[in-house]
């Protein structure tokens, strides 16, 4: 049976294997120059003339807000003194740590109820009573690039707009100190 299809095959002009796609033409070298020409109708050849783009661009205002974070958790340097540890509640024994005992600090307890309360009454909110390590977010620290950035461009546009009109208030002055002279 297999032979008789083999014979079909032969006899129909077609290979009994998988038929291997021809090989595609090589793309042509684009030219530095893409000249408006009309393409010629018969090629069937595609240019597309485009400038390469120069890379992606990161707003600088987010780099800045990046530094900012880095340097503001980095903090300062400490000295062999502050890197040294306190090891004094790390003995094991009947006295490790006897002057400082576990526990809920009732004053201090009282003291947020109170302004927790205060600041209800108020309508005020409470969330910020619960930050024990108060940090920007990285958001906060674009705000800020950003705000810094719009400052120092608005500062530009003012000294240029100066510029501008002193040059224009001193080309009317010596206009009119030539109409004076004539």
């Amino acid at each position: 049976m297999v032979l008789a299809l083999a014979i079909a095959a032969a006899l129909f002009g077609q290979e009994s294997g998988p038929v291997a796609p021809a090989p595609a033409a090589p793309a042509k070298e684009a030219t530095k120059d893409c000249s408006p020409r009309a393409p010629d109708p018969d090629s069937r050849e595609v240019v597309v003339c485009v400038q390469k783009p120069s890379g992606f661009r990161i707003d600088p205002d987010v780099m800045a807000a990046k530094k900012a974070r880095r340097q503001a958790l980095a903090g300062r340097l400490k000295t062999p003194q502050e890197k040294m540890k306190d090891n004094s509640c790390t003995v094991v024994g009947a006295a490790g740590c006897v002057f400082d005992q576990p526990g809920i600090n009732l004053l201090a307890a009282a003291a947020t109820i109170a302004e927790i309360s205060k600041r209800l009454e108020k309508g005020q909110e409470i969330g910020s009573i619960f930050v024990t390590d108060p940090q920007m977010s990285e958001y906060q620290y674009y705000q800020e690039a950003k705000k810094e950035r719009e400052a120092k461009e608005a500062e530009k546009k003012v000294k240029a707009y100066a510029a501008k009109s002193k040059a224009a208030a001193q080309a009317s002055a010596e206009s009119t100190e030539g109409a004076v002279t004539k």
